[in-house]
Formats: C-alpha cells, sequence, structure tokens
C-alpha cells in the first residue's frame, strides 16, 4: 500500500476500490532538477508526489523565476483551471509520483463523490496558501519571511518536541531565497541571527534544528 495514502486524495477511496485508482494510474520518478510540469502545457494530467520534494515556480517574461512553493509526498498536483499548467514543477531531490490522466480520472470521479469532495478542498487549500504567499512577500521583513517558512516546514512531520523540531531542507538556499523574495546573503545572514539568537541550530547544509519553535512562531506573526 502507498506509504503517502493517509495524507493524500486516495484516502477518499475505500480499500476494496483502491484497484480500479491504480489501474488509471502511472508511477514514475524524476531525478534532482527534472521537470515533470511545464507551466503552458496542455493540462492532461494530475500528479500526486508519494517521495521527495519538488519546487513550484513561474516564469517571467524576461525570463527570471519566481518560486511560488515546494510540494512534497502527499501532494496533488495539476488543479488548473484552464486547459494549460499555470505553473512548473521541478524535483529538488529524487521525486517519485502517480501521473493520472486527468480524462480517465474525470471517469472515476462520479463513482468515488468523497474524492471529488477532496480535489474541492485540495482547490481551495491552494487559494489559501496563494493569499498567505502574498502576504510573506508584501508586508513581511526578511526575518518574520524565514521564520514563517521554518515554521510551515516544521509541520511537515518528522521527530518533534513542544520546543525542539528537526527540519530538512531538502532545497538550496538560493530557492529560499528566491521563494521568500530576498537575497541569498540576506538569507544567510537572517540564518546567522537565529542561529546567535539561540532559536536554532545549523548541524549541516540541509538541516536545522529549531531550538525554541514558540518564539519562531511569534516572529512569523510580527509579534517580536
Amino acid at each position: 500500500m502507498c506509504g503517502v495514502r493517509a495524507t493524500s486524495v486516495c484516502n477518499a477511496i475505500e480499500d476494496a476500490h483502491l484497484g480500479r485508482l491504480a489501474a488509471v494510474a502511472v508511477t514514475i520518478e524524476a531525478d534532482p532538477g527534472k521537470a515533470f510540469i511545464e507551466e503552458g502545457e496542455s493540462a492532461d494530467n494530475f500528479f500526486n508526489i508519494t517521495a521527495g520534494t519538488a519546487k513550484l515556480f513561474k516564469l517571467l517574461p524576461d525570463g527570471r523565476r519566481q518560486i511560488t512553493g515546494f510540494a512534497g509526498a502527499g501532494h496533488f498536483l495539476g488543479l488548473a483551471v484552464s486547459d494549460t499548467y499555470a505553473f512548473s514543477a521541478e524535483a529538488v531531490d529524487k521525486v517519485r509520483y502517480c501521473r493520472f490522466s486527468r480524462r480517465r480520472l474525470r471517469g472515476l470521479l462520479d463513482d468515488f463523490p468523497a474524492m471529488e469532495k477532496r480535489l474541492l478542498e485540495l482547490a481551495t487549500n491552494e487559494l489559501v496558501a496563494a493569499q498567505e504567499q502574498m502576504l510573506l512577500l508584501g508586508r513581511k521583513t526578511a526575518l518574520e519571511r524565514l521564520a514563517s517558512f521554518l515554521v510551515v516546514r516544521s509541520r511537515l512531520g518528522g521527530p518533534c518536541t513542544p520546543r525542539r523540531t528537526r527540519v530538512t531542507l531538502p532545497m538550496t538556499r538560493s530557492d529560499i531565497a528566491d521563494y521568500l523574495g530576498l537575497t541569498i546573503e540576506t538569507v544567510s545572514r537572517t540564518m546567522t541571527k537565529l542561529r546567535a539568537d539561540k532559536l536554532i541550530e545549523l548541524p549541516g547544509p540541509h538541516d536545522v534544528v529549531l531550538r525554541d519553535l514558540a518564539n519562531l512562531e511569534r516572529i512569523a506573526g510580527g509579534l517580536m
């Protein structure tokens, strides 16, 4: 059984009917740096990530890139409101995902209304996430942006205690800076400040230990 079923749209279907869902799915792996969704291409498929992390981004007319989010295991991508994808998705590390034909999956939704409801909930959550990203980029300071990013990452799972959480960041500092609308130098300086204030530890290039999650949440909310 899929290890992320409990947190993905597939949990809307009872075990007895999973075979019908599996029949319209293709399991694929993408190496780091490999794009599996291209902005502007025909939105023919849905994608359910089962392992790894992908970055979602849009390209500006002058070639600049804006990362709009990161998707991990359990995320369902491709809920386009038009006939083309509104963003691109690229593997940060090795990504495994199930690809569903939009046409064939739609054929199942009449028989599984609970799954259709779950897809609607996901689309609503995407709108909320877009609003939060607008707030992040438009109103928050660099310190508040980075604290917000770390707090959100801490909620994705992993060893956790009320005041100490280990967060894995598979993306590069450049990716984080792009997502937060900052420079790499600002991200590095802000990480250093958080470490100097004993709010985080940096045991490795892709790991952050949140020593005081409560205060990080206050910073993220503009309360400190």
